[in-house]
């Protein structure tokens, strides 16, 4: 098991001892996660030692960094949502109470039941003008350091959620950069900021073949249907169909944005005449300068190849029927 006191602004921590006890019976093991680094350590070597079954107890986060161990493997993934944003657990139906999270995980494992569904895999493309012996790898600059959460397998990551470029990701990296304040305020003063300097980017995608350029103020990749807590950017995204479903939102206003923005809750801004929705399996996008996050995890640099990789990640407590 998987789990940080302090995530979920500290929900994780005052629920720890009661999900402990629900899944009392399979015997759980507290893996060590201090940094980001000695938990990606941790579960990779759980995984490896063939483990039942590895809960991420938390948010988006804690499952995307247990999804690098766990995706293309037999070792299946719990969910006990416990994070700021639990898409992926509302996307696959996982119960929102962490008890009965913990319960239905421990009933699967009792009756050896899984359900599998599509994961992407994420591999930085060489841009032109990178030097011979860049490193081809998700997650950091060529030449620089990764990042702690980049897997150390292949230079491959993954996601299961939604991949995002353009204006959502770059009020995701701002907020991440503030100190001050804490807690829903830093991402509304992060959307602020971001308005005051809407930028427009020039996107390229190759969907299985077929390229497509337009400008764009954000571009989003789902395997699942939303992100942000409960934005439904790819309201038609299914993870078992082993395809990827693309939203564009083409240039507006600012106030045009402000307007639009609330229709995410309802799927309804595919309706719009600025937004373009596409299927694919593998997706190559660009679009210079623009920050990239998936699973609210930050990805590194542009260009990127995406695979949905039918049946990569197996479930356990998730009954596959979306929450509503």
């Amino acid at each position: 098991m998987l789990a940080h006191p302090q995530a979920g602004r500290g929900q994780v921590g005052r629920h720890l001892s009661a999900v402990l006890e629900a899944l009392g019976p399979a015997d759980p093991l507290l893996l060590p996660a201090a940094t980001r680094v000695d938990a990606m350590s941790a579960v990779s070597a759980a995984v490896e030692a063939d483990a039942l079954g590895v809960v991420a107890v938390g948010g988006d986060g804690t499952a995307h960094l247990a999804l690098q161990a766990v995706a293309g493997t037999q070792v299946p993934l719990g969910l006990v949502p416990l994070g700021t944003g639990n898409d992926l657990a509302d996307a696959v139906g996982v119960p929102k109470n962490p008890i009965a999270a913990a319960r239905a995980i421990l009933a699967d494992l009792a009756n050896s039941r899984q359900l599998a569904i599509d994961a992407v895999q994420v591999e930085r493309v060489r841009a032109a003008g990178d030097s011979a012996d860049a490193e081809p790898a998700v997650g950091g600059q060529a030449g620089g350091p990764p990042p702690d959460h980049v897997p150390p397998h292949g230079g491959k990551a993954w996601y299961a959620a939604i991949l995002s470029v353009g204006f959502d990701s770059a009020v995701n990296a701002r907020a991440n950069r503030m100190r001050w304040p804490r807690g829903p305020r830093r991402y509304d003063l992060a959307i602020l900021a971001e308005l005051a300097r809407l930028r427009t980017y020039q996107l390229t995608l190759d969907l299985d073949g077929t390229t497509v350029e337009t400008p764009a103020l954000l571009a989003a990749i789902g395997n699942t249907r939303s992100y942000g807590g409960g934005m439904r950017m790819c309201p038609s995204a299914d993870p078992t169909d082993g395809l990827l479903d693309v939203t564009i939102v083409e240039p507006v206003s600012r106030l045009e944005l402000i307007r639009v923005k609330p229709r995410l809750y309802s799927g309804t801004h595919v309706d719009h005449p600025a937004v373009r929705t596409y299927r694919a399996s593998q997706i190559q996008i660009d679009a210079p300068g623009a920050a990239v996050f998936a699973d609210g995890e930050l990805q590194g640099s542009l260009p990127l190849r995406l695979t949905a990789v039918p049946g990569a990640l197996r479930l356990i407590g998730a009954s596959g029927q979306p929450s509503t």
